[in-house]
């Protein structure tokens, strides 16, 4: 899969407040990821690369126009359907690439196997297999989250309310539905993301008064707190 066109992306610190009124609203003008399965939410775990300098982490905080970051990533702990991901920002637009890999390519890697990614030959994965060599890249740490997503057609909008997030560095409980994981109370983020404008109608239900701008991620934020 090549990269994607370039998307605009938002995000905020949010409050339980803010959760029940974005959950009172969105409803009403966008529908429902098609993935959720129950409560309205799919759980995402994501597990990311960087490497003994703490290159990804450090470009985010200290804002680089340039930069990118790989993940793997699985939903609702199928791991049936597992993609390699490359998020790239610059001057503000996001784009992303994303390939399957096989759930035992994954294990492979996580032993230390790069081989994996060679023999996939997708370009994602030689790429990584290039910087995990140059770069090296390795598996950091794992994120993962319950997730409530709404979809609004004008504009490409995706709306977001990522909770209940958990973290650890033993990169082989990616593949375990039953992960211990350490939990980060009390975070909740909203990301909205979308094409070229992003219409009134969700800007004014994303205009929360408590809310704080960040430049951190998922991944920032459980490194850092």
């Amino acid at each position: 899969m090549g990269e994607s066109r370039g998307r605009h992306e938002l995000k905020h610190y949010i409050n339980y407040s803010d959760v029940l009124q974005l959950r009172a609203k969105l409803p009403f003008v966008a529908s429902f990821d098609k993935n959720a399965i129950e409560g309205n939410s799919y759980r995402v775990k994501s597990l990311y690369f960087d490497n003994h300098n703490d290159k990804a982490l450090k470009e985010k905080v200290d804002g680089v126009n340039d930069r990118e970051k790989f993940r793997l990533r699985l939903y609702n702990n199928d791991t049936s359907f597992i993609r390699l991901e490359k998020k790239r920002k610059k001057n503000g637009i996001c784009f992303k690439e994303s390939v399957i890999i096989t759930a035992e390519e994954c294990r492979r890697l996580l032993a230390g196997d790069l081989a994996a990614l060679k023999e996939n030959g997708r370009s994602l994965c030689l790429e990584l297999y290039t910087k995990m060599y140059c770069q090296q890249l390795r598996p950091k740490n794992i994120v993962a989250y319950q997730r409530e997503a709404f979809i609004y057609p004008m504009g490409n909008v995706r709306v977001t309310i990522d909770y209940d997030i958990h973290t650890s560095y033993n990169i082989y409980e990616f593949l375990k539905a039953e992960s211990v994981l350490m939990p980060i109370s009390g975070v909740y983020i909203l990301e909205v993301k979308y094409d070229n404008f992003l219409p009134e109608i969700i800007r004014g239900m994303v205009s929360l008064s408590s809310r704080r701008s960040t430049a951190f991620s998922k991944y920032a934020v459980t490194r850092i707190i």
